[in-house]
């Protein structure tokens, strides 16, 4: 019993990844994966779940032993480090905010069933979220996203049980599957795991958020306790994960239909597939486990790379004088909303290409990160007896080596396709 009070006591962190994990790589990614190549894409999402624990449960284990960010420790193992970090945080502002608003948006416009062009309603949203994160704080996300978490699991949840009551979709005549080994197979494959569950520099997100959770605690977890909740709130995206997966498989596998990249139709096509398959009587159910799901993620990668821009900025550049951090925090989170507007202002008809720029970005350096938050837990900054152990160090080496592998193959890909 205290060992699950402690858990609730600390549920933050693992929670906030849980929340920001399941946006794009869940809703759009796996969906389209059972949906197009059917319950054999359970295997690459398992896969890529395990082969890149490690890398975020180091940001944890950093923090935990350290008091110090993941983004510190990159300035410890030398400048040269962060400033890459900074680099691929760069990449991350101009592209996964615009892309993760854009499908929030349109997912807004068809369950609403508004006469509305995605520019203003996305505009709309950039401000709640940055009003809300503004006032509230780290304190009013976690305590919001408990919320909103727990409404999208059980709706999810019944979505996924009404799904599997309904049964399998028919089949269309002489349905044929898709190769998943030619070259548009391989690349949404590199695409389903270089997002699974989210993208690997966002473990100093984790890091960042276990700072601010322990600023309003009168004691810290210990590493055991910090490891507990992260876990569950990894277990939770893998599983969603799978929920997903089971959704696109069951109602339209074997259809021949295709979900859209764009967001306004594929909001469209997932709630016309749901209640077609389901019922109408099931809208309710599944307007609000997909619009939780964006509207969550949103909150949560906004929020995050606010902090960890804030952060690297300030360790670069020191002699710049911040009086409080609160103050820029909020400075940050208005700066990346225009920028971001300004990207679906401008690039909305491009959306598409912007995502693959960043997915293409994510995926090249995953290995990168994972190797650089394996020098962090392995350096003189953590005792050795709170260093991770033999077989998760062997997991690590397993993980860089088959990220590495797909990096290079889709990195191949690409030059053969110019």
């Amino acid at each position: 019993m205290t060992i699950f009070k402690n858990l609730i006591k600390n549920l933050g962190p693992g929670l906030l990844f849980a929340s920001m994990a399941i946006g794009t790589s869940h809703l759009v990614l796996s969906t389209k994966a059972g949906a197009q190549f059917g319950w054999l894409m359970v295997i690459p999402i398992i896969l890529a779940n395990v082969f890149k624990y490690p890398f975020f449960e180091f940001g944890v284990r950093y923090t935990n032993v350290t008091n110090k960010t993941l983004i510190e420790g990159y300035l410890n193992r030398g400048r040269t480090w962060l400033w890459f970090y900074a680099l691929i945080t760069l990449v991350s502002t101009f592209t996964i905010l615009a892309a993760l608003y854009t499908v929030t948006a349109g997912l807004f416009i068809n369950l609403f069933k508004l006469e509305l062009a995605l520019a203003p309603v996305a505009l709309g949203l950039f401000f709640v979220i940055s009003t809300l994160l503004i006032i509230g704080h780290y304190r009013f996300l976690e305590k919001s996203l408990k919320f909103i978490i727990s409404i999208l699991f059980f709706a999810l949840l019944i979505t996924t049980a009404l799904v599997l009551f309904k049964g399998q979709v028919a089949p269309v005549p002489n349905f044929t599957p898709p190769p998943i080994f030619n070259e548009m197979g391989i690349l949404f494959l590199i695409s389903l795991m270089g997002w699974m569950p989210t993208t690997v520099e966002a473990s100093s997100w984790v890091s960042l958020w276990s700072i601010e959770k322990w600023k309003n605690q009168k004691t810290k977890p210990t590493l055991k306790e910090s490891l507990q909740e992260f876990n569950l709130g990894y277990f939770m995206t893998a599983i969603l994960a799978i929920f997903f997966l089971i959704i696109g498989a069951m109602t339209l596998y074997g259809t021949g239909i295709e979900l859209s990249g764009k967001g306004v139709v594929f909001a469209d096509q997932v709630v016309q597939l749901f209640t077609t398959h389901i019922g109408s009587w099931a809208y309710i159910f599944i307007a609000i486990a997909a619009f939780s799901t964006m509207f969550s993620t949103c909150m949560s990668a906004h929020d995050a790379i606010a902090r960890v821009s804030l952060d690297t900025i300030t360790l670069l550049m020191p002699k710049i004088k911040i009086r409080t951090k609160k103050e820029v925090f909020g400075l940050f989170i208005i700066l990346l909303a225009l920028i971001n507007f300004m990207v679906i202002s401008l690039f909305s008809a491009n959306m598409g290409q912007l995502v693959s720029f960043a997915t293409f970005v994510s995926f090249v350096v995953a290995p990168i990160i994972g190797f650089m938050n394996l020098k962090n837990v392995m350096s003189e900054d953590l005792p050795e007896k709170y260093r991770p152990k033999k077989w998760l160090q062997y997991l690590t080496y397993a993980g860089i080596a088959f990220l590495s592998f797909f990096s290079i193959y889709y990195l191949y890909l690409e030059i053969l396709s110019t």
